[in-house]
Order: structure tokens, then sequence, then C-alpha cells
């Protein structure tokens, strides 16, 4: 059996007993329509099933009323937090957000943008940046993009003070009296250099025994290190994670070595993710503002959109100690 054409703004305007201009119309939100025949047009094209080409509105339009966000780690409820603020903005103004996801491979997550730009995306926001930063750069001279997470130069970016984090890390060990502390580092992940520098530089000036062991952004970093401390036969008494997705792993291996925290070895967090406010975990963290970077990435792009601002902007937030039950005084044995 022969396929039907998919209906056409001309078999609406038949039916509606309208003009196809006046079908336009409708179907673009113009305010110039009287109630009486946008309820006649529209009942016209749910009649026939007919649905707007968006990606010849788009063409026509020069908008595709679209913001392609880039995220870099699917697995990291940081990012899904972020995204609900992107979301909650986007929405707010009429236009529709399209996620895709590198799976934190630089060279995918500039592709992907490329993909963006070639669908005429409004905006483009880019959630923990891996990729060049000069193509970045060069991305951000064709479309609207902001950069979330991450110092990505010639850009806009939504940033939390990182190297402020890991100093309050120190500060919170030293005030639970703890001497000997270790960093679970986030690799190339954004924001994990300064979160590195601020604990090391802040834990060295406090006089602290300090090690830092490399690793990234994910649960099996975390149960990794818990092995490599144990091995070494000498355990700190307080240990600061890269983000909330490491400390888990390390509390689930803590927990197969028999280890109690924070009896044995307080565990701190980062990004205050609604999985480290789970009863079962009750983590204690540095609080990022999820939804307030969204918001803000978000609000960055619509000024861009509309033409604003000549120089990169740096939204700059800060961080906050969320203490809970994974972290308390060091053994009395230590």
């Amino acid at each position: 059996m022969a396929r039907t054409r998919p209906p056409t703004m001309d078999d609406v305007a038949a039916v509606a007993g309208v003009s196809r201009a006046l079908v336009s119309l409708v179907m673009n939100d113009s305010p110039k329509v009287s109630e009486e025949r946008r309820r006649r047009v529209q009942a016209a094209a749910d009649e026939l099933g007919y649905r707007p080409n968006r990606a010849a509105r788009s063409l026509a339009q020069q908008r595709s009323k679209s913001i392609g966000v880039v995220l870099n780690d699917l697995h990291n409820p940081f990012f899904a937090e972020v995204i609900d603020g992107i979301d909650q903005v986007a929405r707010s103004e009429g236009l529709h957000v399209m996620i895709t996801s590198p799976k934190r491979d630089p060279r995918q997550e500039l592709e992907l943008v490329e993909n963006f730009i070639e669908l005429r995306m409004d905006a483009v926001i880019v959630l923990g940046a891996r990729g060049r930063p000069d193509r970045l750069a060069a991305a951000g001279r064709e479309v609207p993009l902001v950069v979330v997470g991450d110092a990505v130069p010639g850009v806009d970016i939504v940033i939390n003070n990182d190297r402020r984090g890991g100093e309050i890390a120190v500060e919170h060990f030293v005030e639970l009296g703890h001497r000997r502390v270790a960093h679970i580092d986030g690799g190339a992940g954004g924001g994990a250099f300064d979160r590195r520098d601020g604990f090391w530089d802040a834990a060295v000036a406090a006089g602290l025994d300090v090690r830092l062991i490399p690793g990234e952004y994910t649960e099996r970093a975390g149960r990794e290190a818990v092995d490599h401390l144990i091995a070494s036969g000498s355990l700190p008494t307080a240990l600061f994670c890269a983000n909330d997705v490491v400390a888990i792993g390390v509390l689930d291996r803590l927990d197969d070595h028999g280890l109690s925290v924070p009896d044995d070895l307080s565990v701190l967090g980062y990004d205050n993710t609604n999985l480290s406010q789970l009863r079962r975990f009750s983590l204690s963290t540095i609080d990022q503002p999820r939804h307030r970077m969204g918001r803000l990435a978000m609000e960055q792009a619509l000024i861009r959109i509309g033409g604003g601002d000549a120089d990169p902007v740096t939204h700059l937030v800060e961080p906050e100690l969320v203490p809970r039950r994974t972290t308390g005084a060091p053994p009395t044995t230590a």
C-alpha cells in the first residue's frame, strides 16, 4: 500500500478556509491572529495530524529555538542537576534543550559541538569541557557558547571557585583534629587541578602530612584508591575525594575491607549531589550550587543570543562545606 504524504500548510489552510499565510502566522505563534481564527486553524491541523516543519522554520528564521548541551559524563549526577537549571530557564523562554554526550572523549566533544552548530542551535553549552580550548574558542565565534565547570579562555564560563573548595576541605579536617590527610584527584576533569592545588597548598601551609592519589571522576577511581592506600600499609585519617562519585566508590570499597566511616577514616566528597544526601551515604561534601550554575549558563547564552556582551564573561560561584556523617574526629590510635 502506497504511503500517503504528510499534510502540509496548504492542506490546513484548505480545511480551515483561510490563507496559507494565516496558517503560517498561527504556527509561529504570531500575536496578530484573532483567537477565533487561531482555534479554527489549530482544529484543522489537529484533524489532519499536521506537524510544523521545525527544520524549515529554522532555515527561514535563522533560529532553531533549540539549545545544544554537550554533557561529558552521563554517570555524574552533578551534570544532571546543572541541566535542570538550564532547562528551567530555557523552557521559560520557549526554547528546547537537546542533549548529547561524548563520554569524556575530547575529540568527540568537539565533533558534537560542530554538529550542533551545523544544526543551527541558537547556543551551545558544554558541561565539563575536555576539548582543546582553542577549538572551543573558535566554535564560540560561530555560535553563542558557554562552558560550565572548567576555565576555557575565549568563551563565557560558569565555574565554581574550586581552589577555595580544596582549601575548605583542609580547614574542615584541621578543625576536626586530623594531621594525616590524602586527596584522590579528578585527573583531567573540569576543576580537578584547582581542587587539588587548593587542597595541597592549604595542607602544606597547615603542616599536615599530605598525600595525593591520581584518579578521575569515577567510582572505580575511588575503589582503586582505597586498595592502593591499604596496600601501602599506612592509611590517612581523612580522605578528600575529587567529587561525590569518587567518594561513593571509596565508601563502597572501605566497607569491603571492613573499615568504618568515620571511625577509621573520614571521607569528604565534592559537589553535594542528590546522591550524597541519601541517608544510606549521608556524605560530607563541598557544595557547588548546581541549579544556579545551570541557570547562569542559560541566562548568559540568552544574552549572547540577543547580541549582548562583547568580551567573554566569567561567572564565579563560591563553594560551601556541607558536613554530614562521613567526617569526624580522627581515631584515638592515630
